[in-house]
């Protein structure tokens, strides 16, 4: 008898976003986190972040799942259930695109501070997507913070070319500040891959 072959890694099916995110996709489930992580006593700039998941033909990605992780609005991490009751904000976030108008996604949150001396103000990301063996690292740098990104560790060791797809471009809307973050899985007509990071 001979022995079993190993077999091909699955590829991640579309269903982490209705398990991970059941509140958003009409289940009788609560979500354990949701694209909401401010509430309205939180300190800080009350902001969204949007945008797409692009995959390689440059078309929206409808069963991604983005979660963002951050600090508060002075630079402090989120510590316990506790601190996060008693600042008004989880420090973290998860929303699925498959609701949402044009598969995009929107968290509520505020701008966070920076987390420590000579970094620029960021928000961590994760991707997980169907299709990909293991989810994705990105960050979400803001548009108006130039000086501290011309001065970020992290984001100086990204060739200069490419720094563009980690920073958000701002606007203001009637519901207040926007930041605009697409994130392309690959090189496409819409855009340069982002940068991910191998974590």
């Amino acid at each position: 008898m001979s022995p079993l072959k190993q077999t091909p890694s699955q590829t991640v099916g579309p269903f982490f976003a209705y398990g991970l995110t059941p509140t958003q996709y009409g289940y009788d489930l609560k979500s354990l986190f949701t694209p909401v992580l401010a509430e309205p006593h939180a300190d800080g700039e009350h902001v969204r972040i949007t945008g797409q998941v692009l995959d390689g033909a440059g078309k929206p990605v409808l069963d991604a799942i983005v979660e963002i992780s951050q600090v508060d609005a002075h630079g402090h991490p989120v510590n316990s259930v506790a601190d996060a009751k008693a600042k008004g904000l989880t420090g973290f976030g998860r929303c699925g695109t498959g609701t949402l108008p044009d598969n995009h996604y929107l968290f509520e949150t505020v701008k966070p501070g920076a987390a420590a001396p000579g970094q620029a103000p960021y928000v961590q990301v994760c991707i997980t997507m169907r299709g990909l063996l293991v989810h994705t690292f990105t960050r979400i740098y803001f548009s108006d913070e130039a000086a501290a990104n011309s001065a970020d560790p992290v984001l100086g060791s990204v060739p200069a070319e490419r720094r563009a797809t980690l920073v958000a471009q701002r606007t203001m809307t009637g519901a207040g500040p926007v930041y605009r973050f697409d994130i392309r899985m690959q090189d496409s007509a819409a855009g340069p891959e982002t940068v991910f990071f191998d974590l």
